[in-house]
This record gives structure tokens, sequence and C-alpha cells, in this order.
């Protein structure tokens, strides 16, 4: 969802004292013994919840706590976002956070520090990490529109499943997704989901007034209203009365 640029960002010094507070450790299916969990990749995958719905959100909990600690703004996006929101735990293949640009390396650099892998993708919009065997995208560049201050400090501050961090905004999570929408990627399935779930949250006259224009958003609009998820626009001559 994003795009990375040139190594700009100082180290900081302060990294290698980042560190997580400790959980209960879960138990195995097999044999009843324990498990803690750990932050590289080689954790060995039976120790990690069966349900990878549970495998995701340990993840994002993880990777949120060391993202706060780095003291940089980010939020979560992405499926887990949709979740801290409201809706249903039907999480997608890995986490997404965002965060500035300018950012970008020295993030990196402190979850490094903390023992998670990060790597820099072919694509030059976001860094990938891994945390408890699952992937962690680090996006800087959102809707083809850099990560901004303003952007992040819309975020709300919410509960992931008991572990508090700021998440994306619902009507700019919505607008992203929607501005993602192109000729070889327009799946309007599954963000109809999205848009049902968190619709009283949405702006829509704003998502109207920033997308409008664009084939893709304009449809999945005009979809949304014949099924009855947003109430139809009002035409310009009756909206200005």
């Amino acid at each position: 969802m994003t795009q990375h640029r040139d190594e700009t960002a100082g180290r900081r010094s302060d990294v290698a004292e980042l560190h997580l507070a400790s959980e209960e450790p879960e138990p195995l299916l097999r044999g009843g013994a324990l498990a803690h969990d750990s932050l590289t990749d080689d954790a060995d995958p039976e120790v990690l919840p069966v349900d990878r719905n549970q495998a995701i959100l340990r993840a994002a909990k993880r990777t949120g706590a060391l993202l706060k600690q780095t003291g940089h703004p980010f939020a979560l996006a992405g499926s887990v976002a949709v979740y801290a929101h409201g809706g249903a735990q039907n999480l997608q293949h890995d986490v997404d956070f965002c965060i500035r640009p300018e950012d970008a390396e020295a993030v990196a650099e402190a979850l490094r520090a903390a023992g998670l892998p990060v790597r820099r993708p072919p694509e030059d919009w976001l860094l990938k990490a891994t945390c408890l065997g699952q992937q962690v995208d680090l996006i800087f560049e959102l809707a083809h529109q850099p990560v901004t201050t303003e952007l992040l400090g819309r975020a709300q501050n919410l509960s992931v499943d008991s572990v508090h961090m700021p998440v994306l905004a619902p009507t700019d999570l919505m607008r992203s997704l929607m501005a993602a929408f192109s000729e070889h990627h327009c799946d309007f399935g599954a963000v109809l989901p999205i848009a049902r779930t968190l619709r009283e949250k949405i702006d829509w006259a704003d998502v109207r007034r920033t997308c409008a224009g664009s084939p893709m958003p304009d449809a999945f609009l005009y979809f949304l209203e014949r099924l009855d998820v947003i109430p139809p626009q009002q035409p310009r001559q009756e909206a200005s009365r």
C-alpha cells in the first residue's frame, strides 16, 4: 500500500533499550506443554496459536508495543484496524502499520534492535518485518500518497485485543482502500463488508469529495448506494437549496 524512499533517517541511540512487557505464556495443544513467544523469524511454528486470526492479532500487539516505544508516530491499518473499529475477526494474511517516510529507517533500526527481522522488498513503498512468524508491513505511502503527520494525527487510540495503540481513522481507512482500486486490482467484494461494518463511522461526504472523478471508487460508491449501504448522493441543484 505504500512506497519507500532512500535511507535518510538517523539512527537512534536508545533503540537497544526497547523491550516488551512479559505476557502469560500460551498453552500448546499438543501434550499440554507451555511455550513462550519469540520475536524472531526463528520461532517454532508449533508455539504459535493454532487459529490464524489469533496469530495475526498477537503479532499486531507485539509490533504495536514496540512501535510505541520508538516515539515515532504510527497507526495500525488494514484488516486488524477494521477489527479494532468493531469489525469481524476475519483477518487477512498480514499486519499493516502506517509510518512516515522520514521515520522508516529509524523505525526499522528500532525493530531490528528489539529482535525483529526487517527487510526492504522490491516494492519501494514499504518495509517488511516478521513478528511471531507473521508478516508485518510498515507502509509509508498509502494509496499513492506519502503517509503524513496529519494522517497519523487523525488516528484513534483503540484497544487491539487489550493493547492500546493508534488506529487509522475509519474515513482514512476507507479512503485508502478505495483509492487502491485500479483496472488491475478492483475487489469490491473484499471492501464491501468493511463498508457495511464501518458505514456509520465514515464521513462519506469526505470520501466522495476526495475520490470524486476516479472511475473505480465512483463505481464502488454507486454499488454501495444500490445495496442501501449508504444513501444516494443528492443532485447538486437539490443539495444547494
